[in-house]
């Protein structure tokens, strides 16, 4: 955990470098592809992966994301769907609906989505307990777990 040796990363089955789009590139359109995504750049359409996507602090996509993991320092609003871990940064910006297993929030954030949390298969069944359904933002936060839709949850503060 705290060697100068870092174990080197797990690249896509595949083989292939990971994806980029670098700042000042603007993308419309929508994107499929088997290896890890990092955007910069400004994207307007649909990305779908079996890797990672990763939105650099100066990127921004407008549309709906399929993928695995993904890493969220920059802006999104949208659809997001993440079958395992996403992880929104301190300077991260989301807007929309998002439907995650994982999530790792920083503080400082800036979470305005409605959010889904899946069970441990990534199977998402309406009233079972490992379902539970929220939407919160950066200056508060309501809850509604499996189908009871009355909730009288304060604000809650990020330390």
């Amino acid at each position: 955990m705290f060697s100068d040796k870092q174990k080197p990363r797990a690249m896509n089955e595949l083989g292939g470098q990971p994806n980029r789009i670098e700042k000042n590139t603007k993308i419309k359109g929508d994107i499929v592809s088997e290896a890890d995504f990092r955007i910069d750049g400004k994207l307007d359409g649909n990305v779908t992966t079996s890797g990672k996507v990763v939105i650099g602090k100066g990127g921004y996509i407008h549309g709906k994301v399929e993928c695995v993991n993904a890493d969220i320092e920059g802006n999104f609003n949208g659809e997001l769907l993440v079958s395992d871990l996403l992880s929104l940064k301190a300077s991260a910006v989301i807007e929309g609906t998002v439907s995650v297993t994982k999530l790792a929030v920083e503080p400082g954030a800036t979470f305005n989505a409605s959010c889904t949390m899946k069970g441990k298969g990534g199977l998402l069944k309406s009233g079972s307990p490992a379902s539970a359904t929220s939407t919160t933002s950066s200056t508060g936060f309501k809850s509604s777990i499996g189908s009871s839709a009355s909730s009288n949850n304060g604000p809650a503060k990020a330390s």
